[in-house]
């Protein structure tokens, strides 16, 4: 018995992340990122919460992903403390359905900079054997005309960052 849960749970792992750019121009783009862990649905949306766990420091300002947080609370900031005592507020989260979707609002990294405007949007579903993320990015003002140029980097990026959330939820307390 206990060799079919093991196999089970490795043919979950062995599922890709299905992950695509939906449209882009040079004044906005859409990134979608769906992937599959073997935890119930609630964990995997405590577990996205720790972002200081699981986003990576390469992605990051200060270069240590311990100075991440994100409060999954209407108002809560994924937000980045810097070495210097400053810091960098990503996003803003502004709705939460507990357990099942969070969608924040905030331009990452170097769109920081640019006139543009962003909302992630994230669902959280059960699936037979564990729960399903689905991650869709949306991008959209002046961004120098060249949107269109910066969806693929953005895609990646986020990409890893949703195989980076799979592998620790993968280890997450299944009942939190």
């Amino acid at each position: 018995m206990l060799r079919a849960s093991s196999v089970s749970v490795l043919l979950l792992l062995a599922v890709p992340a299905k992950a695509e750019v939906v449209s882009s121009n040079p004044h906005g783009f859409e990134v979608r990122h769906t992937i599959q862990t073997v935890i119930p649905q609630p964990a995997a949306f405590d577990a996205f919460g720790q972002v200081s766990q699981w986003w990576s420091k390469d992605h990051s300002y200060s270069g240590d992903s311990a100075n991440m947080s994100l409060s999954l609370t209407p108002g809560g900031c994924f937000c980045e403390r810097l070495p210097s005592g400053g810091g960098v507020e990503h996003m803003r989260v502004v709705y939460v359905v507990p357990g099942e979707r969070v969608v924040l609002t905030g331009s990452l990294g170097p769109l920081l900079y640019l006139a543009t405007t962003a909302v992630m949007d994230v669902k959280v579903e059960r699936i037979a054997g564990g729960s399903r993320l689905m991650m869709n990015y949306r991008v959209a003002g002046f961004a120098n005309g060249g949107a269109d140029k910066m969806a693929p980097m953005v895609d990646q990026m986020l990409g890893d960052q949703m195989a980076r959330f799979r592998k620790y939820a993968a280890a997450f307390p299944k009942t939190r």
